[in-house]
């Protein structure tokens, strides 16, 4: 299962807000989108992960949630059953 989380990185003194993406061994930071909100300013980083490394994942398939820690980005690969 191919899950990538995101996360909110504060500014810092050099640095301004980011988005930091990661999916197993491979990560991606891009600037805070402030055009953007909530889930829709981590999935541009996961777009951008994508692109980075040329994963050719099917975006569109994905789905999210969240908590306290951040956003969470998987793929609907296979569904349990009762």
């Amino acid at each position: 299962m191919i899950v990538i989380k995101t996360k909110y990185l504060p500014a810092t003194n050099t640095k301004g807000s980011r988005i930091k993406a990661v999916a197993n061994d491979l990560s991606v930071t891009v600037p805070y989108n402030y055009s953007l909100s909530g889930s829709y300013v981590h999935f541009e980083a996961v777009k951008e992960l994508v692109k980075k490394h040329n994963l050719e994942w099917d975006l569109s398939k994905m789905g999210y949630g969240s908590d306290n820690n951040g956003y969470y980005f998987t793929f609907n690969n296979s569904i349990m059953g009762a």
